[in-house]
């Protein structure tokens, strides 16, 4: 018998039993190979290892590292929401429902979920799609922000936004006249999208976001792009993300309409990210639903496919590592849920403990309920001081010479352009960065704040930015800013 590759092998008397390797570089699925989260870059990486050196008391100019580069809330100080703790709490033991200072709203949507449990355990294995009382909760949530109906049979509970995002994804893959299925893309991009069709082997049709335009998407690049990349796929969805990461904008009511039009004459569907819909900036911005959209055009637009996801992970709630969030399906063949219910559940089930965090935003204390006041005052704190640090940024940003900012409506980070002096640029090239890496890498050493580079996040040629986290502390931005000013301006000095 001759042996088969990867086998053991006798190579002859004296030779020891040699095993060649199954998985290697040359046999990995190809659509993993050069697959890569950009925001794990060289940039963390140093301040990573910066971090180490603190620790092991090497002295810096700075005493520890800012991460200001993934969006982390409660790790830059940003304090959780104290109801949806208490809940999680009682979920995950029980016996705290005997405790007396619990407040009784809370114990009520404890025992709701508890009951909802197979064996009234938080440690049993959830229902597919998640509990059914959740899945309820968040339609009631949904029509109470739209006035529009919601089906709760029609939204999944999954670990966040990026896990439903690519089991959905998943779900688009086909070929069509031998073209593989194409996923319009937003630049810059939130990262992990373009990981997700790399790895479902989709095609990414970028079309890029108009800076010069508050960020608005102008449908004549979405023309551009998808007649571009018609002869290489078949274009089948649009990301859209509203509010935006990492540009922080609101797109006006006049420009999702366009996007509608847009995505009903192309036959798309419209991949709605609405993560960062409570964390409204600007007073005279509001949040609308690509769903309400929909519903006020009336038809034919009414009837268009739309997937809508929400997370707690962002904003006011800031649970990123809960990891829980939900999505809504409308207008989608009544054949096609099903078929997401069964891929779900050879996936995962929800926990039931990021379930109950999930319940807490959607079914947060009611006026007459004791929680209440408590949880009225520490959203107000947040959003308040996620305002003001916004206004910190902006006015910091728009007093130095090379940066400039659109302004910040939405969301929880900024995304400042750089104009670098061509030294820089050149410096940059020498040391194999990227300009916007090259600056990013700089200010972490001088200063120990690390940002993300907008290469990152894809960006129009010939433009650099970084993206910085917006604390909830006014004072933390202040002093952030205060740093981050008297580095730029050496920077530039140095580089004139």
């Amino acid at each position: 018998m001759i042996p088969s590759k990867g086998h053991c092998v006798l190579r002859g008397t004296n030779e020891k039993l040699q095993c060649k390797k199954c998985l290697t570089p040359e046999t990995v699925n190809p659509n993993y190979r050069g697959l890569e989260y950009s925001l794990s870059g060289p940039v963390l990486q140093k301040a990573i290892e910066i971090e180490k050196e603190i620790l092991e008391g090497h002295k810096k100019k700075f005493k520890n590292v800012i991460l200001l580069n993934i969006g982390d809330a409660q790790s830059l100080g940003q304090p959780p929401l104290t109801f949806p703790r208490q809940v999680l709490s009682l979920v995950a033991y029980p016996d705290l429902l005997r405790d007396k200072t619990f407040p009784e709203d809370v114990k009520l949507r404890a025992r709701d979920i508890l009951e909802n449990c197979p064996g009234g355990s938080a440690g049993s294995y959830s229902y597919l799609c998640g509990m059914d009382i959740i899945r309820k909760k968040i339609a009631t949530y949904i029509e109470k922000r739209d006035n529009v109906a919601s089906n709760w049979e029609n939204i999944i509970i999954g670990q966040g936004v990026a896990d439903m995002a690519k089991l959905f994804m998943s779900l688009l893959k086909s070929n069509k006249y031998g073209l593989a299925a194409g996923i319009l893309n937003p630049v810059p991009e939130c990262p992990f999208y373009s990981s997700i069709i790399a790895e479902l082997g989709l095609k990414r049709i970028d079309y890029f976001i108009d800076e010069d335009n508050q960020w608005n998407i102008n449908i004549n690049e979405l023309q551009r792009a998808i007649d571009e990349a018609k002869s290489r796929c078949n274009p089948r969805a649009i990301i859209v993300i509203n509010p935006g990461n990492p540009t922080c904008h609101i797109l006006t009511k006049s420009n999702m309409e366009e996007i509608v039009k847009f995505a009903f004459k192309e036959n798309l569907i419209i991949i709605a990210d609405e993560v960062y819909q409570n964390d409204v900036l600007k007073d005279d911005c509001d949040f609308i639903s690509f769903k309400r959209i929909l519903n006020d055009m009336g038809k034919p637009y009414s009837d268009i496919e739309l997937v809508s996801l929400m997370s707690v992970s962002k904003g006011v709630f800031a649970e990123s590592g809960i990891k829980s969030g939900y999505a809504e399906f409308v207008n989608l063949d009544p054949e096609i849920p099903p078929m997401f219910v069964n891929l779900a559940s050879a996936s995962y089930n929800p926990s039931a403990l990021a379930q109950s965090t999930l319940y807490s935003l959607v079914n947060p204390p009611k006026p007459n309920e004791p929680s209440y006041e408590l949880f009225k005052h520490e959203k107000n704190v947040i959003i308040g001081g996620l305002k003001m640090s916004a206004s910190i940024a902006e006015e910091s940003i728009h007093s130095l010479e090379g940066m400039s900012c659109n302004p910040l409506e939405g969301g929880t980070f900024f995304y400042p352009r750089l104009m670098l002096p061509q030294v820089a640029i050149e410096r940059a090239d020498r040391m194999k960065l990227s300009p916007d890496e090259f600056y990013a890498m700089e200010l972490l050493q001088e200063t120990g704040i690390c940002v993300a580079p907008g290469s990152a996040f894809k960006q129009k040629p010939g433009t650099y930015h970084i993206r910085m986290t917006l604390p909830s502390d006014p004072e933390m931005a202040h002093e952030i800013m205060e740093r981050f000013k008297e580095f730029h301006f050496q920077f530039m000095k140095s580089f004139s």
